[in-house]
């Protein structure tokens, strides 16, 4: 069974923000889950629309599979690099702030 891929890395937001809004959308078809996204209130739901339509425009372009049968068969993000940072503190100490990333996939699948 074929399946096509969207990724995305470097996203700047930490992936527990991205994974509760992947939850939303695993195992929803392609038109419910981007309705799902456009009325979410959450900052990771712009990277995930994006990357819905990326993955049905690469199975309907590059595998050839019917967008209308097309449904989210995994939505996961991983932890990307971290861009640490300190912070100044009191006698001269510095407290490092982490930065988060994420490595963000959405994988379609087209329903038998």
């Amino acid at each position: 069974m074929t399946e096509a891929k969207a990724k995305l890395s470097f996203a700047r937001i930490s992936p527990r923000k991205v994974n509760v809004v992947c939850e939303l959308i695993r195992g929803k078809d392609i038109e419910m889950a981007t309705a799902i996204l456009q009325h979410t209130p959450k900052a990771a739901s712009e990277y995930l629309i994006k990357l819905v339509k990326s993955a049905a425009a690469n199975a309907e372009n590059n595998h050839g599979m019917d967008t209308s049968k097309l449904y989210v068969s995994a939505a996961y993000a991983d932890a990307g690099m971290i861009i640490k940072r300190m912070r100044p503190r009191a006698h001269g100490r510095g407290y490092r702030i982490n930065k988060r990333t994420s490595r963000i996939t959405v994988v379609v699948k087209e329903k038998e």
